[in-house]
């Protein structure tokens, strides 16, 4: 079955900028476009919020209404809307069934909505879907010729298969350039063994060892999109500065994730959250099959 996208929207700048986001990608792609606000029930002493009935008539409105500035945007694009009242982490993490779940970076409003930073986060972390987050004032421009899908890559080829794929995917139905980044860091003395160093003998240093690792993670994506325009891009530096060096050049930033658990629930790692409040054009968090 076709898994459409899937959009959260909650009345904030930010969110529409991710609908409009999202409307574009479903028609690049083909997929339907499935427009979602999720809403709890807030009473306020001081402030005229309505009753339950009167809450949920003014979302549903706001979410049709956004809906049809999309529709009016796009003829011809399948969409659907769905109003969900609970959790809106769980809410969202149950969308399983979309392609890729987009969300505004940030949000807020007199009806509470799910695009706050923390629970912003708590989805990417949770989500077995890619998520893509965009910032209030993202247009289509951005999108423009020349601009290109920027992709971390780290360690073995499976390690960012996931995150590679769905970037070259991405560049494939855009006509873009693929820019895959491999950052590296001298390892520590105590790191060194005989064995380490025989590879990187073979290799004939650091530098070329690092160009093989990433060459050799691109290949199979390579030949499954010949078409798509690749720039190897390794450099020395921690991975999230590296990226965010050549974000300038991003119409999106794809990075990688692997939840880390912890007692207090998933988090996402450190690379990840970097970009996410750093870069100014969107950014896709792709979770990785361990992850899922």
């Amino acid at each position: 079955m076709t898994r459409p996208i899937t959009a959260g929207v909650d009345g904030s700048a930010e969110s529409l900028a991710a609908l409009a986001w999202a409307g574009r990608e479903a028609v690049r792609r083909g997929l339907a476009l499935r427009v979602v606000h999720v809403w709890r029930y807030e009473e306020h002493q001081a402030l005229d919020a309505g009753d339950r009935d009167t809450q949920d008539r003014w979302v549903r409105d706001a979410a049709d209404e956004a809906a049809r500035e999309v529709a009016e945007r796009h003829p011809g694009l399948d969409i659907t809307t769905d109003v969900l009242e609970g959790d809106p982490v769980e809410a969202l993490t149950a969308a399983a069934d979309a392609e890729l779940l987009v969300l505004g970076s940030r949000g807020h409003g007199p009806v509470v909505g799910f695009l706050l930073g923390s629970v912003g986060q708590q989805v990417i972390a949770d989500s077995v879907r890619p998520v893509v987050l965009v910032r209030a004032g993202d247009e289509a421009a951005g999108e423009a010729a020349g601009r290109e899908i920027v992709v971390g890559q780290h360690g073995d080829p499976e390690d960012s298969a996931a995150a590679l794929g769905f970037a070259f995917e991405t560049a494939a139905a855009r006509g873009a350039t693929v820019r895959a980044v491999r950052a590296w860091t001298l390892p520590p003395v105590f790191a060194y063994s005989p064995a380490s160093m025989k590879l990187l003998d073979d290799a004939g240093g650091l530098e070329p060892y690092e160009k093989k690792g990433l060459a050799e993670a691109l290949e199979p994506w390579r030949k499954r999109f010949p078409d798509v325009p690749v720039v190897e891009h390794v450099e020395i530096g921690s991975a999230g500065q590296v990226l965010l060096s050549v974000a300038g050049r991003a119409q999106l930033m794809v990075v990688g994730r692997r939840a880390h658990r912890t007692a207090v629930g998933a988090r996402i790692g450190s690379v990840a959250h970097g970009v996410l409040h750093h870069a100014e054009c969107p950014v896709a968090v792709v979770p990785s099959p361990e992850a899922s």
